[in-house]
C-alpha cells in the first residue's frame, strides 16, 4: 500500500483506507485491511460504528490511523469535548487520530466548533483536525478561526460520476495542503456494474476498455483515478475480506495519461448531479 502525508504533518497515511458507514462486515474485513496496509479506518459518531472498529484495532492501535467525526449537532464548545469523550469510550482507546466535523452547521458559530477541536489537541486527546462536507468558503472560514493547529484534511464526496470539487475545492485544498479524503468512491457500487447492466452503459464501456487495458476491475481503476490527484486518498466501504482485497489492489499503479483523459471525457464534471 502506497502512503501519502497528511497535509503537512509529515504523518503518512495510506492513500487507500477503509469507510465503514453502513458497515456491517465485523472485525474480519477491518483486520484483513489492516494486514494489507490500508490502515486508515474512517468512522464517526453518527455511524453506530465506532464499537467495532476499536473491536478491530485493539492489541494493534498503533498499526491503525484512526479517524472519527463529530456530528453536525454537537458542534458547540461542551459538545465537541462530551462527544470526543464518548466517541474514545466506544472506540476504547486513549486517543484519535484525526477528529473530524461530520457536517458544517451555521447555527454554532464556526469560532466556537474550532475553539474545543484545539482543545483536545491540548489534551493529547487528538492528534489532528479536520473537516467534512465543507464548501471552500466554510473551510476558509472555518482556517481562518484556528490559532495553534492546522485544519488537515476535508472529507468529502469525490468519484469518476461526481467530480464537481474539481472546479473550485480541491485546487483550493491542493494549494493550501489540505488533504482530500474521499468518500464513496466507487458511488455506491454504480461504478462497479458492468455496462448491461448500468443505467450509463456508453460511460461504463470505457470504463471496461481501460480496466481490459491495464488488467484490473472497475472498481481498482475508478479507485485509482481517485488516488490519481495529488492530495487525495480515499475510503471505501467493504463488508467482505475479498472485497477489500480488490480495494487495497488499486494502490502501488498508474494509470496513463491517455487513459484518465479517456475516462475523464467519458465521464465529465457535471454529468452526474
Amino acid at each position: 500500500m502506497q502512503l501519502r502525508e497528511l497535509g503537512k504533518t509529515g504523518t503518512t497515511v495510506a492513500e487507500i483506507g477503509v469507510g465503514v458507514w453502513r458497515y456491517g462486515g465485523g472485525v474480519e474485513p477491518l483486520r484483513q485491511a489492516i494486514e494489507l496496509g490500508a490502515s486508515l479506518i474512517d468512522t464517526a459518531e453518527a455511524y453506530g460504528t465506532e464499537k467495532v472498529v476499536g473491536e478491530a484495532v485493539s492489541g494493534i492501535r498503533d498499526r491503525v490511523f484512526v479517524a472519527t467525526k463529530v456530528s453536525g449537532s454537537h458542534l458547540s464548545y461542551d459538545e465537541v469535548l462530551k462527544a470526543a469523550d464518548a466517541s474514545l469510550r466506544r472506540l476504547d482507546t486513549g486517543y484519535i487520530d484525526l477528529y473530524q466535523i461530520h457536517w458544517p452547521n451555521s447555527l454554532v458559530p464556526i469560532q466556537e466548533t474550532m475553539r474545543a477541536m484545539e482543545t483536545l489537541v491540548d489534551r493529547g486527546l487528538v492528534k489532528y483536525i479536520g473537516v467534512s462536507n465543507f464548501s471552500t468558503a466554510e473551510l476558509r472560514e472555518a482556517q481562518a478561526t484556528m490559532r495553534k493547529y492546522p485544519i488537515v484534511s476535508n472529507q468529502v464526496l469525490y468519484n469518476l460520476n461526481r467530480r464537481q470539487i474539481e472546479e473550485e475545492l480541491l485546487p483550493y485544498c491542493q494549494k493550501n495542503h489540505v488533504t482530500i479524503i474521499a468518500y464513496t468512491p466507487l458511488d455506491s457500487g454504480q461504478l462497479t456494474k458492468a455496462s448491461a447492466q448500468s443505467s450509463r452503459p456508453d460511460q461504463m464501456k470505457v470504463l471496461e476498455l481501460v480496466a481490459a487495458q491495464v488488467q484490473k476491475t472497475l472498481a481498482q481503476v475508478a479507485l485509482n483515478w481517485c488516488i490519481s490527484r495529488p492530495g487525495v486518498i480515499t475510503i471505501p466501504k467493504s463488508d467482505r475480506a475479498a472485497r477489500v482485497v480488490e480495494n487495497c489492489q488499486a494502490s502501488g499503479w498508474l494509470l496513463s495519461s491517455a487513459q484518465m483523459q479517456l475516462l475523464e471525457s467519458a465521464f465529465p464534471i457535471g454529468s452526474r448531479k
